[in-house]
């Protein structure tokens, strides 16, 4: 058994290991170490994840209740914790020092923290629910922390709320593992994007090498993330670098994901959360709609008025969140399904065929009805024509999809690209605030934002936003962002970075100010995207490319 205080050594080395490769060689050695049945769980671990990202378990575990459960380890009062939290900026530092004075309750034994034990009590956390479950929980991790050693604290603590705080992303973990086992790495990123499962694909390569990668397959029932869209600077300049283009409607619906087996039905949000019981509408529609034995569909979920006009993007988000009096809801604001893919069908994966033949397969084995409407063209006015028609019919715009391609899951690339009136949105995380003033006192009225560095799996600040948002909104925020608040000081609060705003702005700028270089100019909040998760957001890569397309306009319309 590998001890969980390994693996805070190990963390401790990468803070303080500045170079991604001699980072990426300490977590491959880490690999090779690691116990079999253990991989799976500090391949997770590593980038500071509890469960696999298709599982549906979540710790519940907040800032406030971890301050509860240090306060009792260390008998201090919570008003302490969270003065050394405001002290440190770290949970982790503040954990270690409120522990320091405590003597660990397994000392005089020779047991020790493993990581299975700390995965166990995690999962049994996780597990608990009901009255007296959040008193419960605080004394497993109480507990646990009472049998942690110094070193181990640090880790413990950011690990309850998700966030290591190390700079090990997706992008590490994929190469340490095709370093540790000697396998490729365009296999290791091929097996995650289909299972969805860096413990599994660890494992598979650990054990079966290449042969064993290869041979990984989509699992039914458990969820592949989705391919993505990029946009498009025009018409004419996607048809030059298609030569045709599968067109359809872009509709501001709410992306899902659907596994068929037999007569059950399994709903997936672009987060990849089982949204089932939230869409009975969607289910019902599966059900008498598509004819397959099993399948897995991609498409979205849109809800229009009475006058078939859409309605808001808001309202959609509601039928995903509601839990009770469903039924009343879905009278409401009823759902229709729009499928565009099929990812999978029979038992076979469809995913390496073209989106021609795909496009085949899900006209034979659904009802044209819930299909979204598909045309093949070169012909540039042909597209301008129903680019027009979506806009009045209230839609966002169009689809252009590479009748050629292949589905890459998780991929953001040319082979799919939306064309949508002029504003340009980032999809940004939020990592702070600051309290408002006068009426807005009680009130967090400006948020820190930030895009994701997919490496690192770190958030790099990109400005603040505080126009867009109205007051019924900022209440509604205030309420969310109370559960999410590591630290204050002043009016300063740093938040969890669990929530996605899209954000328009007018220009992006060079800036010294944020860490990711670059500051938005007018931003303003156009949607709370409760659809998406922390890694959906935008990369600073995407900033980067967005900053030299409006150079690039600049330049040759002089202006922006």
């Amino acid at each position: 058994m590998t001890s969980f205080e390994e693996l805070a050594k190990v963390c401790t080395k990468i803070e303080n290991t500045s170079s991604s490769l001699e980072i990426t060689s300490v977590v491959a050695g880490f690999f090779k170490e690691v116990d079999d049945e253990e991989l799976d769980i500090v391949t997770r671990f590593i980038m500071g994840r509890v469960f696999p990202v298709w599982s549906e378990k979540e710790l519940g575990i907040g800032p406030n209740l971890l301050y509860s459960a240090i306060a009792r380890a260390s008998c201090l009062p919570i008003k302490r914790i969270k003065e050394f939290v405001r002290d440190t900026g770290d949970v982790g530092l503040a954990a270690e020092k409120a522990l320091s004075g405590k003597v660990q309750s397994n000392f005089f034994t020779e047991e020790e923290l493993t990581i299975s034990e700390v995965y166990l009590r995690f999962r049994r956390i996780a597990q608990l629910t009901g009255k007296g479950s959040q008193d419960t929980k605080v004394k497993v991790l109480q507990s646990l922390f009472g049998s942690a050693k110094p070193v181990e604290i640090v880790y413990l603590a950011r690990l309850s709320i998700e966030e290591l705080r190390i700079g090990v992303g997706e992008g590490i973990v994929r190469d340490a593992i095709a370093e540790a086992f000697n396998v490729s790495s365009g296999l290791v990123e091929r097996g995650i994007m289909i299972t969805n499962d860096f413990g599994l694909v660890a494992s598979t390569g650990k054990k079966e090498g290449e042969k064993g990668l290869n041979e990984l397959g989509i699992i039914l029932g458990r969820p592949l993330k989705m391919m993505l869209s990029q946009v498009t600077p025009g018409i004419k300049e996607a048809i030059g670098e298609m030569r045709s283009v599968a067109v359809e409607w872009k509709f501001d619906g709410a992306r899902v994901q659907i596994h068929k087996n037999g007569k059950e039905v399994t709903i997936y949000s672009r987060r990849l959360e089982n949204v089932t019981s939230s869409l009975p509408d969607i289910v019902k529609s599966v059900k008498a709609n598509v004819f397959a034995e099993n399948a897995i569909l991609d498409g979205e979920a849109i809800a229009l008025g009475k006058d078939k006009k859409p309605m808001a993007f808001q309202e959609i988000l509601r039928r995903f969140r509601r839990k009770y009096e469903v039924s009343a809801t879905a009278i409401e604001i009823p759902l229709f399904l729009n499928l565009f893919d099929i990812l999978y069908l029979n038992n076979e994966s469809l995913i390496d065929h073209p989106l021609s033949w795909r496009r085949k397969k899900l006209e034979e084995v659904c009802d044209k009805g819930i299909i979204a409407v598909q045309v093949v063209t070169d012909d540039i006015s042909i597209v301008e024509n129903i680019y027009k028609e979506a806009l009045m019919a209230g839609h966002e715009g169009v689809m252009l999809k590479n009748p050629g391609s292949s589905y890459i899951p998780g991929k953001r690339g040319k082979n799919w690209l939306k064309l949508k009136p002029i504003m340009e949105t980032l999809d940004l995380i939020v990592i702070g605030g600051e309290w408002g003033e006068g009426r807005r006192a009680n009130l967090i009225g400006s948020y820190l934002l930030a895009c994701r560095d997919p490496d690192t799996d770190t958030f790099l600040p990109i400005g603040r936003v505080a126009t867009g948002i109205t007051d019924e909104q900022l209440t509604e925020l205030t309420k969310t962002f109370k559960e999410l608040v590591i630290s204050e000081e002043g009016i300063h609060v740093e938040l969890e970075p669990r929530i996605v705003f899209e954000v328009a702005f007018e220009e992006i700028q060079k800036s010294p100010n944020y860490e990711s270089g670059y500051a938005l100019r007018f931003p303003r909040l156009v949607h709370v995207r409760t659809d998406k998760s922390p890694g959906d957001a935008d990369t600073i890569e995407r900033v980067e490319s967005l900053y030299i397309g409006q150079k690039g306009r600049r330049n040759s319309n002089g202006n922006l």
